[in-house]
């Protein structure tokens, strides 16, 4: 597993260059943690408050402002992961994370505001710990198991901090992670090369564009599945739409119904995704799950809420 960056372990003076320079981190690590990126930047924003709230005094006391930091972020992320479990139960339909889009079509600007190109700084890593198939088995964990995993896989935190982070003993880490990664395992298909990817879901659009069900069938697994996530905010299916004849015909009745839709290719968490635009309005991101020549799931966000990064992305 790749390090998005660096843990932050030796800095040593809590000036605003140092902390605000700790700010990707913790969006990279508070993401990955919550698959949201609007709970992912609410999370940073505690965590930087409850800095400023202290005293000059008790922050020169602090040796290593970034390891506080994100100390503070992760137990932020794991209280929110204990009760993001009630809200998600309550949730209509499926819940997908958050899609994230390449880094040039970055767009920041939360919901109701106007929307700008963010700063690098706030920008996620894109690699194999952001794919939608990886942060989907990341939400069947326990938040325990979350946290130890993706600090110590991902970020390179040794046992011993996490424990701290955590509130469990190193041992007791050791074995939360270990569980993680048996799920990663477990649900792992054999990779695809990137041209393969971009291929495949290049002839899944046009055959999809084409209306042509039969070359839908064929190029998706016996046993697809297709989750789709509207929040109860837009219209969508509410339960998987299982097998690759169902949903070839669900695709078709889509573009059936909606005559005027685009369709784009583009980067989705780090990989070949499609996006669906309506009247020139990102409308549906699409992800998927490939494994050898044949596409195995599909993860399609619709909920308004959800693509505030893709509402207003220039088009290339």
């Amino acid at each position: 597993m790749s390090t998005p960056s660096e843990p932050a372990h030796d800095r040593s003076e809590p000036g605003l260059n140092t902390i605000v320079g700790e700010r990707r981190q913790l969006i990279n690590l508070a993401y990955r943690l919550l698959g949201s990126l609007a709970e992912a930047e609410d999370a940073v924003q505690e965590t930087y408050a409850r800095w400023y709230a202290m005293s000059g005094q008790q922050q020169e006391a602090i040796a290593s402002p970034g390891a506080w930091l994100t100390t503070v972020a992760s137990r932020v992320c794991l209280d929110v992961l204990g009760s993001a479990r009630a809200r998600r139960e309550r949730y209509v339909g499926a819940w997908i994370p958050e899609p994230l889009p390449d880094r040039t079509e970055w767009i920041s600007g939360r919901a109701g505001g106007r929307a700008e190109p963010a700063d690098p700084a706030d920008r996620i890593t894109l690699d194999e710990s952001v794919t939608m198939a990886f942060l989907v088995v990341l939400e069947s964990m326990t938040p325990a198991e979350r946290v130890a995993f993706i600090l110590h896989d991902v970020f390179r935190y040794p046992f011993a901090e996490v424990a701290e982070i955590v509130g469990r003993t190193p041992a007791a880490c050791r074995q939360l992670a270990s569980s993680a990664r048996r799920r990663i395992r477990a649900t792992q298909a054999p990779a695809v090369p990137a041209a393969g990817q971009a291929g495949l879901v290049r002839h899944f659009k046009e055959a999809w564009e084409a209306r042509d069900i039969e070359a839908l069938v064929s190029l998706l697994d016996p046993d697809a599945a297709m989750v789709a996530d509207g929040g109860g905010l837009v219209g969508t299916v509410l339960r998987p739409v299982e097998g690759s004849r169902r949903i070839a015909e669900y695709l078709i009745h889509i573009a059936d119904k909606a005559p005027g839709l685009t369709l784009l290719e583009r980067t989705v968490n780090g990989r070949p995704g499609l996006v669906a635009q309506h009247t020139g309005v990102t409308v549906t991101v699409a992800a998927f799950g490939l494994a050898g020549d044949r596409i195995t799931r599909i993860w399609a966000v619709r909920n308004p809420e959800k693509l505030r990064a893709w509402t207003e992305s220039r088009q290339i």
